[in-house]
């Protein structure tokens, strides 16, 4: 058999979300990465060299100040990019559109992270909901951690024909861990005036049809982001109905505060417990035990890993616009399978699988008795036909 080719990648930036696309793309057996391209010559690009991946200089001014820091540098970001098929844009806000002109010349492909415009690429992205919307296109933008999130957990439900009208309240970490030493608030809260804060219409650039308002504030943490929605539902959905819908939906886990999961630090050190690298959870963690419904609005509270829950994306990413994987399914599994995504975090003592198999098969039986209930008149059908909405 024949192999494929595999993709060649660069990653120009590699701060925060670069190093971790880097160490991303480094794990696929699909990709090749040719090399890390950054302006600075700190601790942080040091790493890179003792992982081992080629050097670049973004700026050709900035290598010779490499250089003389003992960076070893193979060359400019212009000679990466004739090495490659595609680039992932993971510049500090604003860079990217600055980069996008440098790419069109080298008639690459390049990928943008969230603090970019949805105009700069045309295509804003989130994996589980419109991977084939992506395949082949020149230009891409994987949207922020916190609208990733919002995605992810509104696709759920969307797709189920429930949301009527969602609300979303987000409070997101004052800093990131690495710089709070320069900028981090104490003993505050921050709220942002501006409603809708921009994820809600971020949002809806990825699900269309989608009535969405957020509201955002920052803390005094850098733990990662905290989110409240609020969903408006279109008939009373139940909190099974809602615990089995996110169930089915990748990269969503379960967390409880009743495993003393309390709180977002707790969240983190299980992350640090289990070994995940950098401590980076991967998964949108939606409290199970604080879902809650009513005839008219369902209520989910979940947190968002800011530095890691787009780093699956940016790789499903480079898979659909490269077509070398046309199927979503796949490629999210691929994924999932070479960074240590799950489900359950806690296999061994929460046989979470089963339980939901049976769930499934319980509401599925319900939805048919119900459906069966409706047909009895002399001159309805024999049996219940469901529309393709009932049947999932």
């Amino acid at each position: 058999m024949t192999q494929k080719r595999k993709v060649k990648v660069a990653v120009n930036g590699y701060g925060v979300i670069g190093k971790r696309v880097a160490d991303a793309v480094a794990l696929q057996d699909d990709m090749d990465l040719i090399g890390v391209s950054d302006v600075g010559f700190d601790y942080r690009i040091r790493v890179a060299a003792e992982r081992g991946f080629p050097i670049y200089a973004s700026l050709p001014d900035r290598r010779k100040l490499m250089e003389e820091a003992r960076i070893p540098v193979a060359g400019t970001l212009e000679d990466l990019l004739q090495k490659v098929d595609i680039v992932v844009d993971c510049t500090p806000k604003g860079i990217g559109a600055k980069n996008k002109p440098i790419y069109e010349k080298a008639g690459l492909r390049a990928i943008f992270q969230g603090g970019e415009k949805h105009e700069l690429a045309g295509y804003s992205f989130t994996a589980q909901v419109n991977y084939a919307g992506a395949l082949n296109r020149q230009f891409a933008r994987v949207v922020s951690c916190n609208t990733t999130a919002l995605c992810r957990v509104m696709h759920a439900l969307h797709k189920q024909g429930w949301v009527k009208r969602a609300r979303a309240v987000l409070m997101r970490r004052g800093t990131d861990p690495w710089e709070s030493h320069k900028d981090g608030m104490i003993n505050t809260a921050i709220p942002e005036t501006k409603v809708p804060s921009h994820q809600g219409p971020d949002a809806q650039t990825v699900i269309e049809g989608l009535d969405i308002t957020t509201m955002a504030g920052a803390g005094p943490y850098n733990l990662s982001h905290l989110h409240y929605a609020m969903v408006e539902t279109t008939r009373p959905v139940n909190v099974d109905e809602l615990r089995h819908a996110l169930w089915e939906e990748p990269r969503i886990a379960f967390i409880r505060s009743a495993d003393g999961l309390v709180a977002l630090n707790a969240v983190i050190e299980l992350m640090r417990d289990l070994n995940r690298p950098r401590n980076d959870m991967w998964e949108v963690a939606v409290w199970e035990d604080a879902l809650a419904a009513d005839d008219r609005e369902v209520y989910l509270t979940f947190q968002v890993h800011n530095e890691a829950i787009t780093i699956p994306e940016s790789i499903d990413a480079i898979r659909a616009m490269t077509g070398i994987e046309r199927d979503a399914s796949k490629s999210i599994e691929k994924t999932n399978t070479s960074l240590g995504i799950v489900k359950t975090l806690l296999p061994r003592t929460t046989p979470e699988a089963a339980v939901h198999a049976a769930m499934g098969v319980a509401l599925r039986a319900a939805r048919k008795q119900f459906m069966e209930e409706g047909f009895k008149g002399a001159e309805e059908p024999a049996e219940a036909v469901p529309t393709k909405a009932q049947a999932k």
